[in-house]
This record gives structure tokens, C-alpha cells and sequence, in this order.
């Protein structure tokens, strides 16, 4: 029993960078079930309280890096706040529309169209455009770098 525990604590942490690439899969949750099937099911007294804080500090770190890197790089290359906004939304859009690359090429016309609408130049526009593809590269780098110190930091504890 305790090897298929582990089989899919294994699935549920690679699941969760598979999430990075297709948003609609929620990343972080799926780390934090392989946290608790650990936990609830091999060996509830190797997990101490520190890991825990620090899980869900990582965790609200995980949650905020994609609207802080999206919000920043739009704002900073010039965008509105409407660009902000249709960037995040259409984000979760483009997984569907053609996985995994709609979440870059769909952001990227969204937020150009967007800025157009908010009648500024064209030139405006596409750099807006390039700040939500940066930001959405920026809060994905994050994010893979967040969920890999969350599962190195739980192997570590295990086996040490």
C-alpha cells in the first residue's frame, strides 16, 4: 500500500509542473495532496511545524507570483490596468484554446487588442503585449522555482 502512496505522491508533484505549462491545473494543490497523502497515509510525525508555515508562506508566494510578474511587466512596458486584467484571463483562455502554447500567443493578441481599444498607438500596444508574454514567462519561472524548493524541501525532511 505504501508504494502506491508513493507512486502517486510521485504523479501529483510531476502533475503539478505540468501545471505550470497548462494553468487550468491547479499547480500548488497538487503538491499540497502529496504533502497530505504523506502525511495522512505513510508518516504523520515527519513533517514538522516549520515545514508547514513555510509551505503555506511558499504557497501564497506560488499563488501571487503569476498577477505580481503579470501586473509589473504590463505596467512597466506601459500597459492599462483593462491590459492587466485580459492578460490574466486571457491566460486561463489560451490553455484551452490550443495547450500548451495558447497561454503565450493568446495573452499576447488579447492584450494588443486591449491596448488598441484604449486607443493608444500601435507601437503602445505591442509593448504592452510583450509585457504580458514577459510577465507570464517571469511568473512561470517563478513558479517552477517555488514548486521545485516545496518538493526538494519535503524529500530532504523525509530522508534526512
Amino acid at each position: 500500500m505504501e508504494i502506491i502512496l508513493w507512486i502517486v505522491i510521485v504523479l501529483l508533484f510531476i502533475g503539478s509542473f505540468i501545471g505550470i505549462v497548462f494553468p487550468i491545473i491547479p499547480s500548488v494543490l497538487l503538491i499540497w495532496l502529496g504533502f497530505i497523502i504523506f502525511h495522512f497515509g505513510i508518516d504523520s510525525g515527519e513533517l514538522n511545524t516549520l515545514f508547514w508555515l513555510a509551505m503555506i508562506v511558499i504557497t501564497i508566494l506560488l499563488i501571487s507570483s503569476d498577477i505580481i510578474a503579470n501586473s509589473y511587466f504590463v505596467k512597466r512596458f506601459g500597459g492599462s490596468k483593462a491590459g492587466e486584467r485580459a492578460a490574466a484571463v486571457a491566460v486561463i483562455i489560451g490553455s484551452f484554446i490550443t495547450p500548451p502554447f495558447g497561454i503565450i500567443y493568446v495573452p499576447f493578441l488579447v492584450v494588443f487588442i486591449v491596448e488598441m481599444l484604449m486607443k493608444r498607438t500601435v507601437n503602445e500596444a505591442f509593448r504592452a503585449s510583450i509585457g504580458s508574454l514577459i510577465g507570464f514567462l517571469g511568473g512561470s519561472f517563478a513558479k517552477v522555482i517555488l514548486q521545485f524548493v516545496m518538493i526538494v524541501w519535503f524529500f530532504i525532511l523525509i530522508i534526512f
